[in-house]
């Protein structure tokens, strides 16, 4: 069904072939899982299948890639779309339509199907997916799991031969993981639809591979095999396998179940040992080979394309990474490194797989990484699906990304990444990932990745309590972090003596009776929380949950409804960006939000300057989590791992008390995983506080100190990780289930205590 033939694909610029020697044959109906560390090209090789390399990424590509008989090279993605179905790494990049069930509706609409297929079909997916009771709901307002579930029914509506999915699972919950999976089974099994897969969580997935295809560094030779042999010799590989290895099991199992089968005589070893109190330290043979960082392969098909120009051909179908905007003017090509194409052109589709825009002004640019907005005015640019934004001025430039804008004045300028930003002022500047700002001063600058500011004057800082102004942290740095439970969780857990913090600890943040209402939905109710300096706290629960909800109560992004947040004794959504910007620093489940520079030197000399640190600061940081990438390199041009390791330094250069991360791990391999836990634990130890929002049950059993766990907007349990997660089926990482009823939770804990 697909065959590639001594493939190799350079992009332009570059020294090197990102992909070479690709050669190898997909059987229909087969799932084949295309693994490797990242940057090695795994999104390159999908592209080629869909088309969109070269053809929407531009490059060169030499060899042969066939699809159901198709030569990608002469046929366009328009022309391969009734046969292949493509989910790239970005779900937001896919949307076309507003709401979920005009999403999944589009694609047949697209190809032409009778109205009453399309029904059918629709409810059949709704059903499928569990996006029932979601049909109605606009696509922004959804959590990030969520999205991924539509992007995926969005191309299964058309029932394509052959599926090409990047990264499927990584903002899926564990239910929803499997219930996805369990859907592209039925489809490989019953009805012999061909799926290429690329996936990071190894865990989830290999399981349910007939072939995996290892890409082992940049430019190697692709190794093609059964599950097993390959996991025997691959850099990259899940906890069943790491625990197999230890344990010299052969052949190397694959699955909890097999695992537990030879099992016995590994538990009777354990039997009189137990595992550490916290998280044990993790070699970075635990997990994998680092992070690649040359021939970092970006998602051509969503990050590059973007700057690739827009592709032609409004009626295209959505599943060969296309996108429509009838009837909107969209520019004639797309600025460098821009996710959104504007000018004053007219009837230019954006191809799917790239950010889709649509431009009802003339001339005026979108802000790379922002969100799009619209407006009353002259000259802005709106982005089709995105949050609007309302504005009575003129020429407000509005960065892809942000969150809608409101303004009275005339000449403001909201940084990429922005959050909403309300201004009865002239010349206020607002800096990328700075939260919601609202001011009646003039001159106040929003410094990036902090929280919105409200004040009656300049430069001034209004909280909760008592008294009135600037609000400083004084925390001090503390070696063991010292856990502390909600107040009133739904489940309450026994908890340690040795972990109930001394009366008088000092508290980096506190949240009371939160309740958080959004676009009518109760996104919060009655949540209690405290964080202590030291600790790292994992926030878990199904998508929708609420888990970035409460991150951006933290950080200021989100205004309570109910009850009380205290950060560093300030309250965030009062506080002034500038000033809690040294309180607590958001890393977004999209880094590149965070990121708007032309190259990696650029940013840190702007993460320096935001959070008035020594020149070099970011740029050291950068060194340690992102050995190997140059000065010169553009941000978009990193691979989804490296661009999280990017953002993670410029938050980190302002060295907040309060550390907040979003799906910290999509997109990372085991070995870059490890890195960052290794990093964390760094920071944790010298008093930094720890907040995660993650469905990597295996990052929470490495990282996390305490386990929250969220549903319907309501704490149902916390206390400290292995007391959570061993008593849930659902959130228990591999090696707790196979040890099981022995309460070990990762391999390097077990590795220590054979030692």
């Amino acid at each position: 069904m697909i065959r590639f033939e001594d493939v190799s694909v350079t992009y332009d610029g570059a020294a090197e072939p990102t992909v070479a020697g690709v050669d190898f044959e997909v059987p229909e109906g087969e799932l084949v899982l295309l693994v490797g560390p990242s940057g090695v090209g795994k999104s390159t090789i999908l592209g080629a299948v869909s088309g969109l390399v070269p053809h929407f990424t531009g490059g060169t590509l030499r060899g042969r890639v066939t699809v159901a008989g198709r030569d990608t090279r002469t046929h366009k993605p328009r022309e391969l779309a009734d046969v292949v179905g493509t989910v790239g790494q970005d779900p937001l990049s896919h949307f076309v339509t507003d709401t979920v069930e005009d999403e999944l509706a589009y694609g047949m609409e697209s190809l032409g199907l009778a109205p009453e297929v399309m029904r059918r079909r629709v409810e059949e997916t709704l059903d499928l997916l569990g996006l029932a009771a979601l049909r109605d709901r606009p696509i922004a307002t959804l959590s990030g799991g969520q999205q991924q579930r539509v992007a995926i029914g969005s191309v299964l509506t058309p029932h394509p031969k052959v599926l090409v999915l990047d990264e499927p699972t990584s903002a899926l919950d564990p239910a929803a993981a499997e219930e996805v999976l369990a859907v592209l089974q039925r489809l490989v099994h019953d009805l012999g639809t061909t799926v290429l897969m690329a996936e990071h969580r190894l865990e989830r997935v290999v399981q349910y591979a007939d072939q995996v295809v290892l890409l082992p560094a940049p430019g190697a030779a692709p190794q093609l095999g059964a599950p097993a042999d390959i996991m025997a010799v691959s850099p990259v590989y899940p906890p069943v396998v790491a625990l197999g290895r230890l344990a010299d099991w052969t052949p190397l199992p694959l699955t909890v179940r097999d695992a537990r089968r030879r099992a016995a005589p590994l538990r009777a070893r354990l039997a009189d040992r137990e595992p550490g109190t916290a998280p044990a330290a993790t070699p970075a043979a635990a997990f994998a080979a680092p992070d690649t960082a040359s021939g970092a392969d970006t998602a051509r098909s969503a990050d590059t394309a973007r700057r690739a120009g827009a592709a032609s051909d409004a009626g295209m179908a959505r599943r060969a990474g296309t996108a429509s905007d009838a009837g909107t003017a969209s520019g004639a090509g797309t600025a460098d490194g821009a996710g959104l194409a504007s000018g004053a052109g007219t009837g230019t589709g954006t191809a799917r797989g790239a950010d889709p825009a649509s431009s009802a002004g003339t001339g005026t640019g979108t802000a790379r990484g922002a969100a799009p907005a619209s407006s009353a005015g002259t000259g802005t640019d709106t982005a089709r699906g995105a949050d609007p934004a309302s504005s009575a001025g003129t020429g407000t430039d509005t960065a892809r990304g942000a969150a809608p804008a409101s303004s009275a004045g005339t000449g403001t300028d909201t940084a990429r990444g922005a959050a909403p930003a309300s201004s009865a002022s002239t010349g206020t500047d607002t800096a990328r990932g700075a939260a919601p700002a609202s001011s009646a001063g003039t001159g106040t600058d929003t410094a990036r990745g902090a929280a919105p500011a409200s004040s009656a004057s300049t430069g001034t800082s209004t909280s909760t309590g008592t008294g009135t102004g600037t609000d400083t942290v004084g925390v001090p740095a503390r070696a063991v972090p010292a856990p502390r439970a909600a107040s009133r969780p739904l489940l309450r857990l026994r908890r340690r003596r040795d972990a109930v913090p001394a009366e008088d600890t000092p508290l980096v943040a506190e949240v009371r009776g939160l309740g958080v209402r959004r676009d009518g939905v109760q996104a919060l109710r009655g949540v209690d929380l405290t964080v202590a300096p030291g600790e790292t706290i994992a926030l878990m629960g199904r998508n929708g949950a609420g888990k970035s909800t409460l991150l951006g109560s933290l950080v200021g992004l989100v205004q309570p409804t109910a009850g009380q947040v205290r950060v560093g004794g300030a309250t965030p959504h009062r506080t002034s960006p500038r000033e809690l910007v040294r309180r607590v620093g958001l890393v977004p489940q999209e880094p590149r939000d965070l990121l708007y520079a032309d190259t990696v030197a650029a940013e840190c000399v702007a993460a320096d300057q935001d959070a008035q640190a020594a020149p070099g600061a970011c740029r050291a940081l950068v060194s340690e989590l992102l050995p190997g990438v140059s000065d010169a390199t553009h941000p978009r041009d990193l691979s989804e791992g490296q661009r999280l390791a990017l953002a993670l330094a410029v938050v980190l250069t302002a060295r907040p008390p309060l550390l907040l991360l979003d799906e910290p791990t999509r997109g990372l391999d085991y070995g870059a995983k490890a890195r960052l836990v290794a990093e964390l634990r760094t920071l944790a130890a010298a008093g930094h506080a720890i907040v995660l929002a993650t469905h990597d049950v295996e990052l929470a059993a490495e990282l996390a100190h305490r386990v929250v766990l969220l549903a319907e907007g309501e704490v149902i349990a916390d206390g400290p990780t292995a007391e959570v997660v061993v008593s849930s089926p659902s959130y228990a990482p591999q090696v707790t289930k196979i040890l099981a009823p022995q309460r070990w939770l990762t391999v390097a804990q077990v590795r220590e205590a054979l030692a």
